[in-house]
């Protein structure tokens, strides 16, 4: 269950943690190696001090060439705290595992694209002790894929593409690829990405599309509520295995707590 764009710009990596890696290597064009295994962390960053501190998503990917830490942050708009959170993420989390970290950011907007791959520098202004460079996804670098071609060819990049693109006149096309795509999918995978979609589409006309594309394809939409303690619970979560079971009992959910079956909090 998703709530808000900001989860699903993230969460969809803990989905498909190699989406993340395509995404590096080829619409960013980093000389990333292909990892063989894939893991979620704990995201919690906090130290002994009460200052709490988590990224968004942390996965471990296994390479051939070491063990890498990919930390990704979904990122609405501009803040400038991030300056010291950013670094701050990566330097601990290299002192506590002696793994490199990378740092990939989400964002729906230009601006705030921007913004976030400007390198943080700390220290002496021309010969600085730290340099952060963030690599950044966004509106001006993921593809823009408006064809159902295209969209079967690579389903979660497709997916990720309408949660970027999600907006304006090439809207209609993208959604529609997407849901013709969708069809080939499974049911309980394809529903999560649904979920994603719908929690990302900020535009209402855009958004009424998609759910009635959804509606006849017979996906979700029933309407039920939330309960603060079931969402906090889910949104607290750092276990990709169980976030994916949830997920797959969502599809015939007829209350919120039917995501935990027996499980006990």
């Amino acid at each position: 269950m998703v709530g808000s764009s900001h989860e699903a710009l993230h969460r969809i990596f803990q989905k498909d943690p190699e989406l993340l890696t395509r995404a590096l290597q080829e619409v960013l064009q980093v000389p990333f190696p292909r990892p063989y295994d894939f893991a979620a962390m704990n995201v919690d960053l906090t130290e002994i001090e009460p200052v709490e501190r988590r990224v968004d998503t942390l996965l471990r990917a296994e390479t051939d060439e070491g063990t890498y830490l990919l930390v990704v942050e979904s990122q609405g708009e501009r803040d400038d705290r991030k300056r010291g959170s950013w670094p701050y993420y990566l330097s601990y989390l290299y002192e506590k595992y002696r793994c490199e970290p990378v740092l990939i950011v989400v964002t729906q907007s230009r601006a705030t694209a921007r913004w976030a791959s400007q390198p943080i520098h700390l220290g002496v202004r021309e010969t600085p002790s730290l340099t952060v460079r963030p690599f950044v996804l966004g509106p001006d670098n993921v593809p823009l894929i408006a064809t159902e071609q295209e969209a079967r060819q690579d389903v979660p990049l497709a997916v990720l593409s309408a949660m970027t693109h999600g907006r304006g006149r090439k809207a209609p096309a993208i959604l529609e690829s997407l849901a013709a795509a969708l069809k080939d999918v499974d049911r309980d995978n394809a529903a999560v990405f649904v979920q994603f979609v719908d929690s990302c589409l900020t535009d209402p006309q855009a958004q009424q599309m998609w759910r009635d594309l959804m509606t006849a394809m017979q996906y979700f939409w029933r309407g039920i509520e939330v309960p603060d303690t079931v969402r906090t619970r889910v949104e607290s979560c750092t276990d990709l295995d169980l976030l994916t079971t949830w997920s797959e009992r969502a599809v015939h959910a007829t209350t919120a707590h039917d995501l935990f079956g027996d499980e006990r909090p």
